[in-house]
């Protein structure tokens, strides 16, 4: 207190003690004032530190968290690169599968030549022991085959008299042929098939059982079946001479130049209710049909030209207990961002399918025709949700309803799409508005 007292300056002393106020107390006073004044001093100059020392932990905390967020950013650039090239590399092993140069890359080719010069008695012969697998097979096959000549649906090739091919696709031969007096349609699956892949029986199995199930007028009629793979597994099916995609664009490749005049839009929107009937029925079925690969060439048109969904070589059953499916499959240009992704799906597969097959029947034009890029950088930006088919034009508001159909179909979310159901039940309203207006 009296060091304190004396820092005080001797003029400032003096004026004090001239003071008639000024008294020993009054000394104490100030040398509390000055006291408490150095304590504040000292406590602001905390403050002012820890101020700074949790400014300085805030900057590092937001440092650490434009880190991370740019960490994240990376991630999922890098997992999205992963993914394209994945899709890339898959599209690119379905080409040289497609054109066969995955069968001499293997040596496959060269096994099957080799089988050819053996004597007949030796070619198939193997004497290991089946697998369970193999056994498994056999067991199905036989079922399936007891089920056919149960139900009078058994076809011993020798019947069928086989006529020009009219279609081929990477696994099968389509024949126009005769059996029993009948013009009828035979998809011969490929003996290779069976060989390079491992599910084949397995897979033939599923699509004969799948067809045999159809009862609908817009779907498929199965007729019968030679059931003896690799060498005879044909379907027999009803004979109809044309495609969706030969109705729409005529025969031909894509071309950006129409060959065949665009039939009126109350045909191409009855098309539309038909296929989405047909598939209401698949996806109400229990187990539901899950057709996996809808797209124009899949569909038929009879004598009345009805559309007729067909080609089940993809489907496969899905009970209400499972969520969903994986595994890609289709064809790029029709195919779902989750499928092409290598997500879990479900029936809303089909039902993204249905929206670009709509939108391409309302326009007349094939999907993405203005663009110069290929199908696997196509699936890149579908899976994204950057990219979907150009949509019609609407210059006299008459088909809002109708485009707003196709974009839900086509959502990128896969739960916000319609059912068949849904959509079976607007485009008869919307059928019904067309047959008004004109």
């Amino acid at each position: 207190m009296i060091a304190a007292a004396e820092s005080v300056p001797v003029q400032l002393r003096k004026s004090w003690a001239k003071s008639k106020h000024f008294s020993p107390s009054t000394c104490g006073g100030l040398n509390d004032c000055i006291t408490m004044g150095s304590i504040v001093s000292t406590a602001q100059k905390h403050n002012h530190q820890r101020h700074q020392s949790v400014s300085q932990m805030e900057q590092q905390v937001a440092d650490l968290e434009r880190e991370l967020h740019k960490q994240k950013e990376l991630r999922v650039a890098f997992r999205t690169r992963m993914e394209r090239t994945q899709d890339y590399l898959k599209y690119c092993l379905q080409t040289a599968q497609d054109n066969g140069l995955l069968d001499i890359i293997t040596g496959n080719k060269d096994h099957h030549q080799e089988e050819a010069l053996l004597p007949s008695n030796m070619i198939g012969t193997n004497t290991t022991p089946k697998s369970p697998d193999t056994m498994q097979k056999d067991s199905d096959l036989a079922g399936i085959v007891h089920q056919a000549k149960m139900n009078g649906w058994y076809i011993d090739p020798v019947e069928i008299e086989l006529h020009e091919k009219i279609g081929q696709g990477s696994t099968a031969e389509i024949y126009k042929a005769t059996w029993r007096g009948l013009d009828v349609a035979v998809k011969c699956i490929s003996s290779d098939y069976f060989r390079s892949i491992e599910g084949g029986v397995a897979y033939f199995i599923q699509e004969v059982e799948t067809l045999s199930r159809q009862r609908h007028k817009f779907v498929l009629q199965l007729m019968g079946a030679c059931l003896e793979p690799p060498n005879f597994a044909w379907l027999v099916t009803e004979f109809l001479g044309t495609t969706l995609k030969h109705w729409l664009h005529g025969s031909g490749k894509r071309r950006k130049e129409r060959l065949v005049p665009v039939p009126p839009l109350k045909d191409r929107i009855a098309r539309a209710l038909e296929i989405a009937q047909a598939m209401q029925y698949l996806h109400e079925q229990k187990p539901k049909v899950i057709h996996r690969d809808l797209k124009p060439s899949n569909i038929f048109l009879d004598d009345a030209n009805h559309a007729i969904v067909a080609d089940f070589g993809h489907a496969r059953f899905l009970s209400d207990e499972e969520k969903a499916l994986t595994g890609e499959t289709g064809t790029y240009v029709y195919m779902a961002p989750e499928v092409i992704r290598c997500e879990p799906y479900n029936e809303k597969c089909d039902v993204y399918s249905f929206g670009v097959i709509l939108n391409e029947l309302i326009t007349g034009d094939h999907p993405y025709i203005a663009t110069d890029s290929g199908p696997s950088k196509i699936a890149m930006e579908v899976a994204e949700g950057n990219v979907r088919p150009a949509l019609p034009e609407d210059d006299g508001h008459q088909l809002g309803e109708l485009i707003n159909l196709i974009c839900l179909s086509w959502n990128q979310d896969a739960s916000l799409r319609p059912s068949f159901a849904r959509i079976t039940s607007s485009l008869r309203d919307i059928q019904r508005m067309f047959i008004y207006s004109f």
